[in-house]
């Protein structure tokens, strides 16, 4: 089943699971996905398919999920990399040592980063989000992936620019890169306040107007779709290359706006081994 690949992404069927895609990953080599609100065992809040330790739901639910997610990109939990995302502009380059770090349980992560980076075939790379931008990056030639979480912190330090910076210590060129854009807070629904807005300002400067608009409030709109677009682009990504999946938050993927507490959905991707079945 595939819907909206007129826009740059599809929402695909893989081992029980309802994921979202982005079709210009497709035989590159590449696993990539997002995985939805639903096919999992949580209850409540967090019902169904939430992925992370950290939100008061059971353990024991969150690992069940975390391997039905696994299963749906064709790997095994034990290749799977989180990090302790801290809202900020750190890019971590792991390897096949770093396979199985916070995977199974809370804590233990390859430690703080908002963005994964590696060249590692096998190895998954995961970022958790409900609200922030979940984005996946590639370089099909220089074959280096990276999974970014970008909030309105991480994005106004350019964390998508550092992720690229890792990249390209292992051989990327941005200009090559193949950039994904999950679902986020929709620009009409993030309201800011003068923290957020003024550090926006300072940030993107001239360019700032396309991504904070006021909203007659004394308060500010902040699309955090355009303002991630923009660091890529300023990077070197070409605009050709980026791919927005521009579903926002609050029915088929959580929203810590829209509830609290709520669950986490996750971008997960691996550069796929040699033999391996494709799950993206």
């Amino acid at each position: 089943m595939t819907t909206q690949a007129d826009t740059g992404y599809e929402l695909r069927q893989r081992a029980g699971l309802r994921v979202l895609a982005w079709p210009a990953f497709d035989g590159l080599g590449v696993d990539a996905m997002v995985t939805t609100r639903y096919g999992g065992v949580s209850a409540g809040e967090y019902a169904t398919l939430n992925l992370s330790f950290a939100v008061g739901d059971r353990p024991g639910n969150v690992l069940e999920n975390r391997h039905r997610a696994a299963a749906a990109l064709g790997a095994d939990l034990a290749d799977f990399v989180f990090a302790t995302q801290v809202h900020g502009a750190l890019a971590r380059v792991v390897t096949g040592a770093d396979r199985g770090r916070g995977a199974t349980a809370p804590g233990g992560t390859a430690g703080d980063a908002d963005a994964l980076v590696t060249s590692d075939p096998g190895t998954v790379l995961a970022v958790l989000v409900a609200d922030c931008v979940p984005i996946v990056l590639y370089d099909p030639g220089a074959r280096v992936l990276a999974c970014v979480h970008a909030g309105w912190r991480g994005t106004v330090a350019r964390v998508a620019g550092a992720a690229l910076a890792a990249m390209a210590a292992l051989g990327a060129e941005p200009a090559h890169v193949i950039a994904g854009l999950g679902p986020a807070i929709g620009p009409d629904r993030y309201q800011v306040g003068g923290e957020v807005a003024q550090a926006a300002r300072e940030s993107f400067g001239g360019q700032a107007s396309p991504v904070l608009r006021p909203d007659g409030t004394g308060r500010w709109l902040f699309d955090l779709w355009a303002a991630n677009r923009l660091v890529l682009t300023e990077a070197g990504v070409a605009s050709r290359h980026i791919h927005l999946a521009d579903v926002p938050t609050g029915a088929e993927f959580f929203s810590d706006r829209a509830a609290r507490p709520c669950g986490r959905f996750a971008a997960i991707a691996r550069l796929r081994p040699e033999g391996a079945a494709c799950g993206g």
